[in-house]
């Protein structure tokens, strides 16, 4: 006997138990009113309902088939259980599929079937259409990923159910939704408009988030930023039309600084909002954003501005050297030599093996001496050469940045006084010195000769 032969006689003396037991059953008792309208009708259908799962377990699927179909148009609102067969079915009749038109035409059934049971089970107060029409999603993008149109309805139809239900939707639903979406709109499936209506829609759900919440949502955004949709012009149009009504929002002003700063808007808009947004969530990192933004466009009032507000903000001792630094720079850059050389010396007040502020604050030094002359104003540069000695021994970790101070410093002994001058100032060369001009006002230094 073959192994076909022999799981068709094992089923067909299983049927028979099935039956022989069915019918010691009282079928006339109205709990079994709903498969059918006899005694009779409610056996077969009854018998037909244990058929269709033996079948589906001893993988005879076209027989299977033929008893889901039967018990569909007998008796559809008997036990979810049907469907639940039914979709078990044509998920291993999909598996088992050997061309493209054959798994199409089973995926189609699979998605029937959820239809039916939605449709007859749909206000199952567990297992309704919330439920139902999410697995259903689900499992088109699962079998049909070609089918787009298809993906979007099944999802958008299962994330209104949820919030019919539950007034909210689960954050995985709404971050593979979207990320199709957008793939959509990569693939010009749907227009921009589409994508950044979803957004605003979708993204208030994501609220009172946990830990996996805040991974989806994350995906979500990340979904948004790089579709292409989120450029600044489409952006610009979504956020002045969410602020205008709600011009303090934080959340939206957080997005809108968020995804904007991602696509990199130089916009007026875009710097006014992140200004606005700082005013009403100040922080280091949002105001060093905006310093390195506003240096960029050379406007560097403005730059300065969001560094000392970044200084003030940040707790962090190293952080705050990292912003005097970049506080000195800009003014150094800006030719306010003073305030450069306060910025390094605060830097080096907290860090005092800090090679960088030292590097910028013996430029202050060598610059800042323009309301000096004679020898007082050579003298700036034996503070200047000593300070950019101080930052070499300091700058072994960054090669390039000492290279250049051993050229500073060259350039500096070329400026020192001549031995003729420091004679005729009674100036003996190693002795000790203060310089009396010029941002190296006070500090002590060493005479010594310009070289010949």
């Amino acid at each position: 006997m073959n192994k076909m032969k022999s799981v068709k006689v094992l089923l067909s003396a299983l049927f028979a138990v099935v039956s022989m037991s069915a019918v010691a059953q009282d079928f006339s008792d109205p709990q079994y009113a709903k498969w059918g309208e006899t005694p009779d009708e409610r056996r077969e259908n009854i018998v037909t309902s244990q058929f269709l799962k033996e079948s589906i377990d001893n993988q005879q699927y076209d027989l299977a088939s033929g008893y889901f179909k039967t018990l569909v148009a007998k008796c559809p609102t008997a036990s979810q259980n049907i469907f639940v067969n039914g979709i078990k079915l044509y998920q291993k009749r999909i598996a088992k599929s050997k061309t493209l038109a054959e798994k199409k035409a089973n995926v189609d059934s699979l998605m029937w079937a959820y239809d039916l049971r939605n449709e007859h089970f749909g206000s199952h107060p567990k297992y309704g259409s919330a439920y139902i029409l999410e697995r259903k999603a689900r499992e088109l993008l699962t079998y049909n990923q070609s089918d787009r149109a298809g993906i979007r309805k099944a999802f958008a139809e299962a994330i209104e159910a949820a919030v019919a239900k539950n007034g909210a939707v689960g954050s995985e639903l709404l971050a593979i939704y979207f990320k199709n979406l957008c793939d959509d709109y990569v693939n010009e499936e749907v227009e921009a408009e589409l994508i950044l209506a979803e957004y605003e829609r979708l993204s208030p759900m994501f609220t009172d988030a946990t830990d996996e919440d805040k991974k989806n949502k994350e995906q979500f955004e990340t979904a948004f930023g790089l579709s292409g949709a989120a450029n600044c012009e489409n952006l610009e149009k979504l956020f002045t039309a969410k602020l205008a009504a709600n011009p303090d929002d934080v959340e939206v002003l957080g997005q809108a600084v968020t995804l904007m700063s991602r696509a990199n808007c130089e916009s007026d808009f875009f710097f006014a909002t992140t200004e606005k947004y700082y005013q009403v969530k100040p922080s280091a990192e949002t105001a060093l954003f905006l310093a390195q933004a506003f240096q960029n466009k050379k406007e560097f009032d403005k730059a300065k501005l969001y560094l000392h507000e970044a200084v003030k903000a940040e707790e962090n001792p190293a952080e705050k050297v990292k912003l005097y630094i970049r506080i000195s720079v800009v003014e150094l850059a800006a030719q306010h030599f003073v305030e450069s050389a306060e910025a390094a010396k605060e830097a080096i007040a907290i860090e005092p093996e800090n090679g960088y502020a030292y590097f910028i604050l013996a430029q202050t030094y060598a610059l800042g001496n323009a309301n000096c002359s004679g020898l007082a104003k050579d003298a700036t540069f034996w503070a200047a050469y000593d300070t950019m000695n101080k930052a070499v021994s300091l700058l072994d970790a960054q090669p390039d940045v000492k290279a250049d101070a051993q050229k500073f410093m060259a350039t500096y002994r070329n400026f020192f006084p001549t031995a003729e001058e420091c004679f005729f100032a009674e100036l003996k060369e190693g002795s000790a010195y203060t310089v009396s001009c010029g941002i190296a006002r006070g500090v002590s230094t060493v005479v010594r000769f310009r070289p010949q």
